[in-house]
């Protein structure tokens, strides 16, 4: 249990300080607008799952922003490196968020019953 909380703080750590990352340090004009939405540790905390979410709907927006987040890992790791106190920085994968697009496509369902 207590490893569990441990995983679960250094997720929100970690949530924290990539979003500041990319908002401050990372000058990729691909992954402007990325939204870091969570971040899902292993409970050894030697990988990280980072969810992301961007305000664009098009698919070659999502693409670039993928590759922008896989080029920028490196410089990610790196400012982690001199934010965090760990002994190990996890290994970082981008995992587009689709809970946002899902509820509100569930949304409009709702809506669309509500007009019928």
């Amino acid at each position: 249990m207590a490893n569990n909380f441990r995983a679960d703080r250094v997720g929100m750590e970690i949530k924290r300080e990539v979003n500041e990352i990319l908002q401050k340090k990372v000058r990729d004009p691909r992954v402007q607008g990325v939204t870091i939405t969570d971040v899902q540790m292993l409970g050894d905390l030697s990988m990280a799952k980072v969810y992301y979410t961007i305000m664009s709907d098009l698919a070659s927006d999502n693409q670039k922003a993928q590759l922008g987040l896989e080029k920028a890992t490196g410089t990610i790791k790196r400012e982690l490196g001199h934010n965090l106190k760990m002994y190990k920085i996890p290994d970082l994968t981008f995992i587009k968020d689709e809970s946002i697009e899902y509820g509100n496509k569930i949304d409009q369902m709702l809506r669309n019953l509500e007009k019928k």
